[in-house]
């Protein structure tokens, strides 16, 4: 049995993050269900991994993975930050057919055209404060989340889904270097899989990544 777990799957690494980690509070029933997950990660059975366990809440179990993504996505772009430069990545894109304006519809109300750097900042940002707010990330036990959660869940992990996308059209080599390609796969298997079971990402925005995405979950079918 291959014990995985992704508080300790990127070794030293780990303490290089794009921004500071979001901790689940410990002792919190979130923290159990963190806890589950990763226990099921470490079976090696990804599908088995994403499923809603057994007489839990939809909202939280979204609630504690998104978070968990987050963590993920900070720890592997923090890698390859020194690759990601303005010079570099003028443009927010996923290969040559696939560019992203940022826009959060509260700061930015119209979409603008920025490197990607700075569109990565913004979306983490943007990202860390939503799972600030304890209005619709509740983490006290017997908070109702709100109606518009699993909304907001979507948007998060659309974005979220953006800077897998980049890493791996622009940055692969860099990460190969760094030899983090088996940590960028596990994630992101870990991810599509997560997306697929509850429906939680159009496949138009998957897109960029179509071909991966197939290659990685054809033999777990």
């Amino acid at each position: 049995m291959c014990e995985v777990s992704f508080n300790t799957i990127f070794g030293n690494r780990s303490s290089k993050t794009f921004k500071p980690k979001k901790n689940i509070p410990e002792g919190s029933h979130q923290y159990e269900l963190l806890k589950h997950a990763e226990a099921t990660l470490g079976s090696g059975n990804l599908r088995m991994a994403v499923m809603l366990p057994d007489g839990e809440d939809l909202n939280e179990w979204v609630a504690v993975n998104t978070v968990d993504f987050f963590n993920q996505i900070n720890m592997l772009y923090g890698t390859i930050t020194d690759f990601c430069t303005e010079e570099s990545c003028p443009v927010m894109s996923a290969g040559p057919k696939y560019e992203y304006h940022w826009a959060d519809g509260t700061n930015i109300k119209k979409p603008i055209k920025c490197s990607a750097p700075k569109y990565i900042d913004y979306l983490m940002t943007w990202v860390q404060d939503q799972l600030d707010d304890e209005t619709l990330f509740p983490s006290k036990i017997g908070v109702p989340f709100k109606r518009n959660f699993m909304s907001v869940a979507k948007t998060i992990l659309k974005r979220l889904f953006r800077v897998y996308a980049h890493i791996y059209h622009q940055h692969f080599d860099s990460v190969m270097q760094l030899q983090e390609e088996a940590h960028l796969n596990t994630s992101f298997k870990h991810f599509i899989f997560f997306v697929q079971e509850f429906n939680l990402i159009d496949r138009k925005e998957l897109v960029p990544l179509q071909e991966l995405i197939e290659k990685l979950t054809t033999k777990d079918r």
